[in-house]
């Protein structure tokens, strides 16, 4: 493996440039200066990476499931050895601090393991009673697509459970966080993966999606990013009728109740909101709050907004660091302009730092009006908004009015209030009191427009599955 400044492709067990040699730039989004470069796929390099993977495919799937586990548990302590210096090019690619992405880097660690403690239980036949039971097989071929937002968490919650159902998986890094499919992948290689069963590539996107997915080879679709983005993918994906797992956008509501400990909930909030910079498709963009504590929350949230330390990312005391890209810095600002415009107000933030890089203040939003685009679109950034309620079923209609369903979040020690709230929020998961990421063992997936299929636990390994149906065993014994 050449040098993480300069990011190849790993075709068939090694690692070299695209075919025609080009290289896309990677930009530090702290300086706005080009560091380092990652390869681009060709065709042909495409379709060397296609015909390994169906090469690879009968061997690997028909190898022990325990023998399978064994490669991703070690390849988990090999990757568990490189946090230090992966999370510092991760921090470089991506702008997040460096405990943000020591932090990422341990959940996927997590999730390596997790698959692989678990890969040999989830192949194994489920007895359905007498003379019946279900056999999981591996679907085929994964073609998987993740972002740079959260790019080793979302790599490893692809990878890990296909790897452990036995499909092989050709990887679309994000380009610009290409050394963390770099670093899981070479952890991969050094544990022993055979040869085709796992392929890297990066280069332009569309290009690349179509060219996986017009491929009969290819029998899964896994992907992370926007809905726009997944419904285009769903699309070429229903040509040969892969089976997909999309994990698109969200706008998550947080209902704080009046009976909320606004001591915790803050603190709970602003931490998860801010972290990367609010980049996060499961992160809060909209408070809702009981009116009678609705000043106060104000208040106290605005002044712990401001209180964040921005600054470079790899500097110690930097609590947030710079958004990924120029690109979510026009979207901040023309979904602020759009929101004032309509006659919002801003509490805090709402304009770019005078200086290097990509750096857009947390920004709280109050009086916004419900055709604002930013109550509509997802902000995916550090936006966040705070309007008042006066009832719960108020609130609830607030927190549904949206197209995206990927989570949710109210504070409220009241049981019957939190029995409500749990059955009348709209999302793929609720919290009580609580805002964390999803840990390896759980369910994950999104409703309405945020997606469809789970990533991680069970229901992650069972995605890359076929439940064969045997009946009739023994009945000629």
């Amino acid at each position: 493996m050449s040098d993480t400044r300069s990011n190849e492709l790993f075709i068939n067990g090694k690692w070299r440039a695209g075919g025609s040699k080009a290289t896309l730039p990677v930009i530090n989004p702290a300086t706005e200066e080009v560091f380092a470069s990652v390869a681009s796929a060709t065709v042909p390099d495409l379709d060397e990476a296609l015909a390994s993977a169906e090469r690879s495919r009968k061997a690997w799937s028909s190898r022990p499931a325990k023998e399978r586990a064994e490669i991703l548990v070690a390849a988990a302590r090999i990757l568990a050895t490189k946090i230090e210096a992966a999370a510092r090019d991760l921090s470089a690619e991506q702008g997040k601090t460096i405990a943000e992405a020591k932090g990422e880097y341990a959940r996927a660690v997590e999730t390596l393991e997790w698959n692989g403690r678990h890969a040999d239980e989830l192949s194994a036949p489920i007895s359905m009673g007498p003379n019946r039971m279900v056999v999981p097989e591996p679907l085929g071929v994964v073609a998987a697509f993740t972002p740079w937002n959260y790019p080793a968490v979302l790599i490893a919650r692809k990878l890990a459970p296909a790897l452990a159902a036995g499909c092989p998986v050709i990887l679309k890094g994000a380009e610009e966080t290409p050394s963390v499919a770099v670093h899981i992948v070479e952890s991969l290689r050094q544990a022993g993966i055979p040869d085709g069963v796992v392929n890297l590539v990066f280069g332009v996107p569309v290009n690349i999606s179509r060219h996986l997915l017009s491929s009969p080879i290819v029998k899964v679709l896994t992907f992370t990013g926007s809905t726009a983005v997944g419904k285009q993918l769903a699309t070429l994906a229903a040509n040969n009728l892969q089976r997909c797992i999309l994990e698109l956008g969200g706008h998550s509501p947080v209902v704080v109740c009046e009976d909320a400990d606004l001591a915790r909930t803050i603190p709970a909030i602003s931490e998860y909101k801010f972290e990367c910079a609010g980049q996060s498709c499961n992160a809060p963009s909209r408070i809702l709050v009981a009116r009678s504590l609705y000043e106060e929350l104000l208040s106290r949230m605005t002044d712990a907004a401001r209180k964040i330390k921005i600054g470079l990312p790899d500097d110690p005391v930097t609590e947030m660091g710079p958004m990924a890209n120029a690109r979510r810095i026009e979207a901040m600002e023309r979904l602020t302009t759009d929101a004032v415009e309509r006659g919002a107000r801003i509490e805090t933030g709402g304009a770019r730092l005078d200086r290097p890089g990509f750096y857009w203040p947390p920004t709280i939003l109050t009086g916004v009006p419900k055709e604002a685009r930013v109550l509509h679109e997802e902000p995916f950034g550090p936006i966040l908004t705070v309007a008042p309620f006066d009832t719960l079923e108020e609130a609830i209609e607030e927190a549904n009015a949206t197209e995206y369903g990927l989570a949710a979040y109210f504070f409220t020690g009241a049981a019957d209030t939190q029995k409500k709230l749990t059955n009348s929020l709209s999302a793929g998961a609720v919290s009580v009191n609580y805002l964390k990421g999803v840990s390896a063992d759980a369910p994950y997936g999104g409703v309405k427009q945020s997606g469809y299929g789970y990533e991680g636990g069970e229901q992650g390994v069972r995605s890359f599955q076929i439940l064969k149906m045997v009946n009739g065993l023994g009945s000629f014994g």
